[in-house]
């Protein structure tokens, strides 16, 4: 039986490419989190204390807000406080960081384009929305329009 209430402040959300794992962005605790997918509207219930898999918790005193998922399956966070989009490898649990000058309230990204390689990032902190190249393509959602 799952446990409630282990999550502090869920906030961005995503499916890996194969739809078989949903990806949770913790926000005050910068923790991203996996949730293997049992079946319609069901998760498998967790192993032990957690509420599913931790693959990162940010260092210091950086939040997560949304997230979006690459074609590759690892999972691009906005990162608030430093400023940024962490990528995350939900096999690995690497991360790496994409600094956006300065902007410490990055909160949100989607991906677009004829090859998904356009990033839009909204910045709350001064309500400006950038568009850049991403190195990476986003996974294209099952119900874009």
């Amino acid at each position: 039986m799952r446990a409630k209430n282990l999550l502090m402040s869920p906030n961005g959300i995503g499916l890996s490419p194969d739809e078989r794992v949903l990806f949770v962005a913790e926000t005050v605790t910068g923790r991203l989190w996996a949730f293997d997918i049992r079946g319609e509207a069901t998760l498998a219930d967790p192993t032990g204390m957690q509420p599913g898999r931790l693959l990162v918790t940010m260092p210091n005193y950086q939040l997560f807000d949304s997230l979006a998922v690459q074609a590759d399956g690892k999972v691009c966070v906005a990162t608030c406080i430093s400023g940024g989009i962490t990528t995350v490898d939900p096999e690995t649990g690497a991360a790496d960081y994409v600094d956006v000058p300065g902007e410490p309230f990055v909160t949100n990204l989607c991906f677009g384009g004829a090859d998904m390689r356009d990033v839009w990032i909204t910045c709350s902190g001064q309500g400006f929305l950038y568009r850049t190249r991403w190195p990476a393509a986003g996974h294209v959602l099952a119900f874009n329009a």
